[in-house]
């Protein structure tokens, strides 16, 4: 297995899943697809994978055919240091020049960019089924095929139903954003409040940090504000208008006013299918197609009420969107004439309630889904939200973070957990006696609930009442525990 490079960060998984695709022992070529949202470091990871590895990199641009295939040719021809007897006429001629090129010793061959390539040639994806199938050129030859690209729309439909490349991949690897602990260590933050500031702002994509800001990573809490205004908010800044680029890159998406308008209403707190379409002025069926679009773009996340069947809503992803849509949108003209100090005054308590409040319930989540059996008292299986009917009190009680156990289905869905997140309130015992509730509610629902905890979730502490209690079914989780 090939060591990974100093100047690869993380990604310890990935490149152990890139090393035994590439070594696999089969008499064949093999596929591979690798997709992530741009900015998360895919490229950087497999030019570095192809090196060490002596592969050959091919980074595709947004070219003709004709062109795409004359850089591809001059790629093939560096790296194997052989003439190519005859121009490729089209795609036709160049896969099964390429798999032919690779029959000694498995050799990893990265197609960068691949939806530039189909955009100029889509008939790409099946004349490469075609030479990996019965009677191909793939046969008898030792190519690892990477196929990457940041398109996840395009990326995720490669493999979808009757798509051509169905069923032909032994590789399907996402570069996902760093988790929120990893994106601290990235940052280079020890102050756990801090570290989660940052993260609610730029989430865990890695280009932001040296591409983005230059390095610029605030020095302390009292730091945070003017690191705001020197990064995201500073109109000279990649930063600036970034959030607006990650839109306007996705092939899928055509009129940019509705897709912003439905992200700036999520963002503001709305995330049911019914309130986005108000908010919009669309019907409620006008508006599934734009939401289904951010869902395959990765942009938005589809998520189910662990207590209602068919009850949905959305959460949008990328934390820098939420932060765009939330705070600048509405103020973008102020911004441009340089008066960020006086708007993001303005703007921070919607930044607490529409940003900070919403992410830590995400983070509290990430945290649940991940944590030890010992925690919870078992192996955590899903994890999400729940609403419950409380007919008693005629009102709905929301749970921030619910946490099931993996189960067969002839069983009792058994809750683990039920918690409540508080970014900048302090808890105390009105939070647990309605996680109380919602667990009496579930009992009777036929939940099993008899060893359920309760997590209260705070970002600022609890309350001395609190935290001098004994009882056994109560978690205190703030900051420290989160990182």
């Amino acid at each position: 297995m090939s060591t990974k490079p100093d100047h690869i960060f993380d990604r310890a998984d990935e490149w152990t899943g890139l090393c035994s695709f590439a070594a696999r022992d089969q008499p064949n070529a093999l596929l591979g697809v690798v997709s992530g949202r741009r900015r998360q470091g895919k490229s950087l990871l497999l030019e570095a994978f192809a090196q060490q590895t002596g592969g050959l990199y091919f980074g595709a641009t947004e070219a003709t055919e004709a062109d795409s295939l004359r850089l591809f040719s001059d790629a093939l021809i560096r790296h194997t240091r052989e003439p190519i007897p005859h121009p490729f006429r089209d795609w036709n001629d160049a896969i099964p020049h390429l798999l032919r090129q690779f029959t000694q010793q498995p050799m990893p061959v990265v197609l960068d960019e691949f939806p530039f390539l189909t955009k100029a040639s889509p008939e790409l994806p099946s004349i490469i089924q075609r030479e990996l199938g019965p009677g191909g050129t793939g046969r008898g030859s030792l190519a690892r095929l990477l196929l990457c690209g940041s398109a996840m729309s395009v990326m995720g439909g490669m493999l979808d139903g009757n798509a051509p490349l169905r069923g032909r991949a032994g590789l399907e690897l996402v570069i996902t954003p760093f988790s929120y602990r990893d994106a601290a260590q990235f940052w280079g933050i020890t102050d756990p409040r801090l570290a989660l500031l940052v993260h609610m702002v730029v989430g865990g994509t890695p280009a932001y940090r040296e591409e983005f800001v230059g390095g610029d990573v605030p020095a302390n809490l009292a730091d945070f504000d003017a690191w705001v205004l020197r990064t995201v908010l500073n109109r000279q800044s990649p930063l600036f208008r970034e959030a607006r680029y990650l839109l306007a890159e996705e092939s899928e998406i055509r009129d940019l006013a509705v897709y912003h308008s439905t992200l700036a209403a999520i963002a503001l707190g709305n995330t049911t299918n019914g309130t986005i379409a108000s908010r919009v002025g669309r019907k409620s069926d006008q508006i599934v197609h734009p939401l289904n679009v951010l869902v395959d773009c990765a942009l938005v996340a589809k998520e189910a009420d662990l207590f209602r069947p068919g009850r949905f809503r959305y959460r949008i992803t990328e934390p820098l969107i939420t932060f765009y849509e939330s705070v600048m949108r509405a103020r973008w003209t102020e911004l441009e004439r340089n008066r960020a100090a006086a708007v993001w005054e303005a703007v921070r308590p919607t930044f607490v309630k529409q940003v900070a409040g919403p992410h830590f319930e995400a983070v509290c989540r990430d945290f649940a889904a991940h944590a030890e059996p010992d925690l919870f008292g078992g192996l955590p299986g899903e994890v999400g939200f729940g609403e419950v009917n409380d007919p008693d009190g005629r009102s709905q009680l929301e749970v921030d973070v619910v946490v099931l156990a993996s189960q067969n289905s002839h069983e009792k869905p058994r809750i683990l957990s039920l918690g409540e997140c508080k970014w900048g309130e302090v808890m105390g015992h009105g939070h647990v006696r309605k996680l109380e509730r919602a667990r009496e509610l579930l009992q009777r629902k036929g939940f099993d609930t008899r060893d359920t905890a309760l997590a209260c979730y705070s970002g600022v502490g609890f309350t001395e009442e609190l935290r001098a209690e004994t009882r056994g079914d109560l978690r205190l989780i703030g900051l420290e525990q989160l990182y």
